[in-house]
């Protein structure tokens, strides 16, 4: 028996199959383009996503012996896809961080009240949302929407691919900002407002919940057994928080790719002030009876990237020599003491708080005798700060939390996770699993088809610590003090960059 979860990003998608007891099985990872048709526009093609989804999920069944009985499907946020009702795709899909909605959308958010959009959404209004792309469309192109039968958010669209009814759960339709949270429903209000209709919308179920089985035609096609049973999944996010076991509060996920994200779970709403100022949503977790918020920096585990393709090219070519990560190499000189370097890592769109679309980053402190090591170490200092900013005012708001699960590409090296735990003075526990959102939604599909009694059993017996980093108390206290430096120079940089 397998479970497989499959996971739809900006970039790629990747398909695991996993036994009832976590071990995996088989897994395959497709990537696709970006399309840019204009500066500001970012668009992916749904029907390349749909040819690599189906290679993804064909190779990794053909990889594992077992059959799979069930999957469940997490994805990007926002990205929605009109289509026809006899299931022509009429337009590429929007990503959140599309530009071309933005005049519009700040125009209608001077007309609303913010909080009264967010107690009923979830979300601080923002240009990124669905909706407001399908006001884009409704306006410059008509006809798209005219046409459209659904809007379809990627884990709808597979799961209408896959069993001819579209379904969404509720994380995702909250990432449509269309969506009543408490009520669990579209909302009447919103759409009236933006003018569009709700029945452009899917139905909406909780996460785990079964919508049927795969078609025949499409089952081989994806070379997955007759009976397989499709289920809601969710957002990303928290997909990746019920991977890592996040179903209680007090604890977060820390996901460091691209993106760096923190997402805590928590039993009620949190809909107040400090979270509408600070760009902080809260939205259905994909575990029952919980909601999360996301705190997040854009550039994240980026600038890492920027920094080995601009300044590590003796490192690049040191680690292909010796056949090891380059960030090993450039991570293994530095020193444990804090640096007196800051780095503002705001070289894309900022993120929580501020999300600023237009970035202001910076190093400031450099000299004659800064080293590589002190800069790669800045760099890690200069993300942390970041995320530390984003603990102290989901605190402010009434989001408390006390351990932090590190996943992704930023949990392998101990050296930043030391840093953290120094940086956020909290503890921070790596993880066995390394693929949380893919695992996250085996454990919807398993828990959907009885193979698990509930998501607790399941999160008791798949979630393994691997390792806890816990705070040097003399290294808190410095970082404590320079952060209060470090929050001066977002407001400082802002006003010089705008003249």
């Amino acid at each position: 028996m397998g479970l497989m979860g499959l996971d739809i990003g900006t970039t790629g998608t990747k398909a695991i199959v996993f036994s009832r007891e976590g071990k995996i099985f088989a897994s395959a990872y497709r990537e696709y383009p970006l399309h840019s048709p204009r500066p500001g526009w970012l668009e992916i093609n749904p029907n390349q996503v749909w040819k690599n989804v189906v290679e993804a999920v064909k190779e990794s069944a053909r990889k594992t012996k077992e059959p799979v009985t069930a999957l469940a499907i997490s994805c990007l946020g926002e990205a929605a896809t009109p289509i026809a009702r006899d299931g022509t795709i009429l337009h590429n899909s929007i990503l959140g961080f599309d530009s071309r909605a933005k005049d519009l959308a700040q125009r209608w958010i001077a007309k609303s009240d913010p909080m009264q959009v967010m107690r009923i959404t979830g979300q601080p209004p923002s240009q990124m949302f669905t909706i407001f792309k399908i006001m884009w469309l409704k306006k410059h192109a008509p006809a798209v929407v005219k046409k459209a039968w659904k809007f379809l958010t990627y884990e709808d669209f597979a799961i209408y691919k896959m069993t001819g009814t579209p379904v969404v759960d509720y994380s995702m339709a909250c990432r449509t900002m269309a969506f009543d949270v408490k009520a669990e429903r579209w909302s009447e209000k919103i759409c009236g407002e933006a003018g569009v209709d709700v029945s452009l919308f899917p139905d909406a179920k909780p996460s785990g919940t079964v919508v049927g089985e795969i078609n025949g035609k499409v089952a081989a096609q994806l070379g997955l057994p007759k009976g397989c049973k499709v289920v809601t999944g969710g957002h990303d996010q928290p997909a990746g928080a019920l991977g890592a076991g996040i179903i209680k509060e007090r604890v977060a996920i820390d996901a460091t790719g691209t993106v760096e994200c923190f997402a805590p779970a928590f039993s009620k709403p949190v809909m107040n002030q400090t979270m509408l100022r600070n760009n902080f949503c809260c939205y259905s977790h994909v575990a029952p009876k919980l909601y999360v918020t996301l705190a997040f920096n854009f550039t994240g585990g980026s600038l890492l990237r920027w920094f080995r393709d601009t300044l590590a090219g003796e490192e690049v070519a040191e680690a292909k020599r010796r056949g090891v990560d380059v960030y090993e190499i450039l991570m293994a000189k530095m020193s444990d003491k804090p640096t007196d370097l800051f780095v503002l890592p705001h070289f894309t769109m900022t993120g929580t708080p501020y999300m600023d679309p237009t970035p202001t980053g910076a190093i400031v402190g450099l000299n004659l005798a800064t080293s590589k090591a002190e800069l790669i170490k800045a760099v890690l200092e200069g993300i942390s700060y970041e995320m530390k900013l984003n603990i102290e005012l989901l605190e402010e708001a009434g989001i408390v939390v006390d351990e932090l699960r590190a996943i992704g590409g930023g949990a392998k090296s101990e050296k930043w996770l030391q840093l953290k735990a120094d940086m956020f003075n909290k503890r921070i526990v790596r993880l066995k699993t390394t693929e949380a959102a893919c695992q996250g939604m085996a454990i919807a599909a398993g828990v959907a088809t009885g193979e698990y009694a509930s998501f607790q059993e399941a999160v008791k017996l798949l979630i393994r610590p691997d390792k806890a980093f816990y705070p040097n108390r003399e290294r808190a206290k410095i970082y404590e003090e320079k952060l209060a430096t470090y929050r001066r120079i977002y407001p400082a940089l802002k006003t010089l960059s705008r003249g």
